[in-house]
This record gives C-alpha cells, sequence and structure tokens, in this order.
C-alpha cells in the first residue's frame, strides 16, 4: 500500500540522461540498501521508502539483478503493483555470477547471459519491459561488442528501452556506442571519489553525449557521518585504520558550506555531484522514510560557482586515502585500467 504520512513537497529535478537516454528525476533511488548489502533490513518498510520517493515525484529506481540475488527485484515487483509502469524509470544491472551467500565471482556479459538474465528480471519485477539494461562490470572475456549487440536486439524486441553501461573505461565506452546509443555511464563519483575527472572517462561521456548516474555520491556513509568499525562497509580500505581517520577528518572540511545553506553534509553532496554537468544524475540509496526526504532535499541545495570553488579547495582531486573497493573487486573494474 502506497504511504500516506505526511510528506514534504520535495519534488525531484527532471534531467536527461544523455542525448539519447529518458527524462529522469535526480536524485535516483539506489535500492541496494533495501536487500540486506549494510545489514538487515524489513521487507515492508523497504516497500514504503520505495512509495515515499516515488509519492515524491521521484521516477528513477536502481536496481541489480544480483541484489540479494535476486530479492531486489522481486521487492522492487511488489512496490509497484499499485503503481502505473509508465510513471517509473527502472535501471537494472546484470551479469554478476553470484556463490552462495551473496558473493560475485566475475561477471558474464556473454549474449546468452544477456537474454537468460533478463528473461529473470523481467519475471521477478512483473513488467514486460526494463527502460536501461547495462552489464554491471566489463567481461574481459566477451567484446564489449557483443554485449551491447545483444542488448541491443532486446531493444528492438521490445524488452529494453536504453543501453547502458556501468564502471568501464574510455575505450570501452567509445567501442560501445560505436554499436548502438549509450544513455549513461553509471560509476562511483563523489567529493572522494573524482577519478573520472582525469581519467578520461567523463571526457568521452561528454563528447559522445552520454549521461552518467553517479553511485556512491555519499561515499558508503562516510559523508553523512557513518563510520563503521564492523559489517561489510569495514572490508572497504577507505574504512580501515589510518585511512578511516583521515577520510572522516576529511569529510567535516566542507561542514562550514553546509551550516552556511542550512543544510546537512549529505545533502550538500549530493547537490555537488548534480552541478557537475546537467546530464550526471546521483544515484542515492534509501532505507528509512527520513533518509529519502533527506536527499530529496539536495535538489533546493544551489551552489555558485564560488561555492565549488571552495569545496574544491576543501576537498580536492585525489585527497581520500584508500582504495574504494577491496582489493579483490578493484580488478574487476575495466574503469581503474
Amino acid at each position: 500500500m502506497t504511504n500516506t504520512r505526511t510528506q514534504p513537497q520535495l519534488t525531484p529535478a527532471l534531467r536527461n540522461l544523455g542525448r539519447t537516454g529518458p527524462a529522469v528525476t535526480s536524485p535516483g533511488l539506489g535500492a541496494m540498501g533495501l536487500s540486506g548489502a549494510y545489514g538487515a533490513t524489513d521487507d515492508d518498510q523497504s516497500v514504503g521508502v520505495i512509495h515515499r520517493y516515488l509519492d515524491a515525484g521521484g521516477t528513477l529506481l536502481d536496481t541489480g539483478d544480483f541484489y540479494g540475488a535476486g530479492h531486489n527485484e522481486m521487492l522492487i515487483g511488489r512496490a509497484l503493483r499499485e503503481r502505473s509502469r509508465d510513471d517509473v524509470v527502472l535501471s537494472v544491472k546484470f551479469g554478476a555470477n553470484l556463490v552462495p551467500g551473496g558473493m560475485p565471482i566475475g561477471f558474464d556479459g556473454s549474449p546468452r547471459s544477456v537474454h537468460r538474465s533478463l528473461a529473470y528480471t523481467l519475471t521477478r519485477l512483473g513488467t514486460d519491459h526494463v527502460d536501461i539494461y547495462r552489464p554491471a562490470r566489463l567481461d574481459p572475456t566477451v567484446p564489449i561488442e557483443d554485449t551491447v549487440g545483444a542488448i541491443a536486439e532486446m531493444v528492438e524486441k521490445g524488452f529494453v528501452r536504453h543501453i547502458g553501461l556501468s564502471e568501464v573505461g574510455a575505450d570501452t565506452i567509445r567501442r560501445a556506442a560505436a554499436v548502438a546509443p549509450i544513455s549513461d555511464v553509471q560509476i562511483e563519483y563523489s567529493l572522494l571519489s573524482r577519478d573520472i575527472e582525469r581519467n578520461g572517462i567523463l571526457d568521452a561521456c561528454r563528447e559522445l553525449g552520454i549521461g552518467i548516474t553517479a553511485y556512491g555520491v555519499l561515499s558508503r556513509g562516510l559523508i553523512g557521518g557513518s563510520s563503521p568499525t564492523d559489517g561489510p562497509r569495514s572490508r572497504y580500505p577507505r574504512f580501515q585504520g589510518e585511512n578511516l581517520a583521515h577520510n572522516t577528518a576529511l569529510v567535516e572540511r566542507p561542514q562550514e558550506i553546509a551550516d552556511a545553506k542550512g543544510v546537512t553534509r549529505a545533502q550538500l553532496a549530493i547537490a555537488w555531484a548534480a552541478a557537475q554537468h546537467p546530464h550526471i544524475v546521483p544515484i542515492v540509496g534509501a532505507r528509512r522514510d527520513d533518509q529519502v526526504d533527506s536527499m530529496l532535499g539536495s535538489v533546493a541545495v544551489e551552489l555558485d560557482a564560488s561555492d565549488l570553488a571552495r569545496i574544491d579547495e576543501l576537498l580536492p582531486v585525489g585527497a581520500a586515502r584508500g582504495e574504494r573497493y577491496p582489493e579483490q573487486f578493484m580488478a574487476d573494474l575495466d574503469s581503474e585500467r
């Protein structure tokens, strides 16, 4: 049932994902955390979170068929039963091979995987099409042309509307775009993760008219003040030892700007990502209603040139310590090569 509790009128902003992608609301809602990625969740509460976002005018829901080994797609499907399909933009990642316990052990970007994974996704979501479909990572054994070509076939048949990419480098982006129109590249981009500004990825997307859906905007809670010493995030280098102390102090630097604007650091960070380019859409996770309200409140944050320059001074590129993923996962990132 749709959440009927009093809700602030915080309408997300509408943006186009590149020249060929759909119009979506910014920020989008990242659903991974609703399937236990950061601790136990309650399905009824999680459905309420999705409704909270949609009731406020949000449209973009981001998921992966491997989030909770399919649980996340079924959860979204449940939440959308009473909704008009045309009011929601579903962005889905596929390709992660899981073992019991949920850990990925490589990625399958083969045409066979495209067809098989999409069939399961459509059933779990309870829909006849996905708006954006993308490989979660580059499969080093399969040319990106083959993966994108297989998704393009699904576009022709009406099962997919747009093709996206995730965590790929500039060369892969160009090769993929030569096969079919690419709506957006999903990649980590935040005040602490700005490598796309210097490794050619951002330039390639701008040149080709490809949007960016920026995840990790809050650096897995670090920017918002979450610094867990146990649980899943404790495995990430930025949350370990001296790195954690350094990074915790680092994210406190823009507090002066947030205070001056009467917003939280998290809202400032989301607004910063959106301010980098009109075709960048932050994807933000939420597990509670108040977190949804907070992320949508970032739409009202205005940052002028002097604000952005000051933030660059406080948090220059490369200031964070520690890789953004554990070593074994960094090896899967074509964007880091």
